[in-house]
């Protein structure tokens, strides 16, 4: 662990799920009662705006009531603490890392208190209800959608996340299921750079075989005894 210097930090759903929010992938693959093919693509919010509008208005209240738990304080002590490279990529769309204080942060799958314009790219804080054809303050246009990347749309900033894992020493993935590419390949990138690679999630995921150890059992318990052991690695 002394030789670490930088470090990729991939979170997913289980990390918020004990916070009080739905993990993306239900029973049945359904996200809180609905298809994920209604709610999250392209033709959805084209075929049905005010079901896609409605579900992220929803998204947003039940994010109002939840709270960062000792899995997101923990990743901000490390943020605080580490002196090398630490980018934390989250597949999340709550700002949950935020609101414990995280800076060096990407969000990969879109803000839900973001809205974006399909016409002109700008975007805006959205704290409560999104109308459809909502105009842009931007270019005026009838066109704010949910700042999400939809099933079918690529990931944000993929250039920088990617040249980060490149030049990694670890990368740990944190409460995420290893089925959703571009994220579910990212350690296998880290892999071909020879960073060590770690996975903390309630069980193994689908990508486990690629790790070089995983750890089960819940992020609010694994991830600080991580942190603490890194940090007190480091300092020997």
């Amino acid at each position: 662990m002394r030789e670490i210097d930088n470090i990729v930090i991939l979170t997913g759903a289980g990390i918020s799920a004990e916070s009080g929010l739905a993990t993306f992938r239900g029973p049945a693959g359904l996200w809180e009662g609905y298809r994920l093919e209604d709610v999250c693509t392209p033709e959805a919010l084209a075929t049905d705006p005010e079901l896609v509008h409605r579900f992220y208005d929803d998204r947003r209240a039940a994010l109002a009531t939840a709270e960062p738990n000792a899995a997101h304080t923990a990743l901000v002590r490390l943020d605080r603490a580490w002196r090398g490279g630490l980018l934390v990529v989250t597949q999340n769309v709550d700002d949950l890392h935020e609101r414990a204080g995280a800076i060096r942060l990407i969000h990969m799958h879109g803000e839900l208190l973001s809205a974006l314009c399909a016409t002109c790219g700008g975007r805006r804080s959205c704290q409560g209800h999104l109308s459809p054809g909502a105009a842009c303050a931007l270019c005026s246009a009838p066109s704010l959608r949910p700042d999400i990347v939809f099933f079918g749309e690529m990931p944000y900033q993929m250039d920088t996340i990617d040249a980060a894992i490149r030049d990694c020493d670890l990368f740990v993935s944190v409460g995420t299921s290893g089925a959703v590419y571009p994220a579910a390949g990212f350690v296998q990138t880290a892999r071909y750079v020879d960073a060590a690679t770690l996975e903390l999630n309630l069980e193994p995921s689908l990508g486990s075989v690629y790790f070089d150890e995983t750890r089960t059992g819940s992020a609010g318990r694994l991830v600080p005894e991580w942190v603490e052991e890194l940090l007190a690695a480091k300092v020997r």
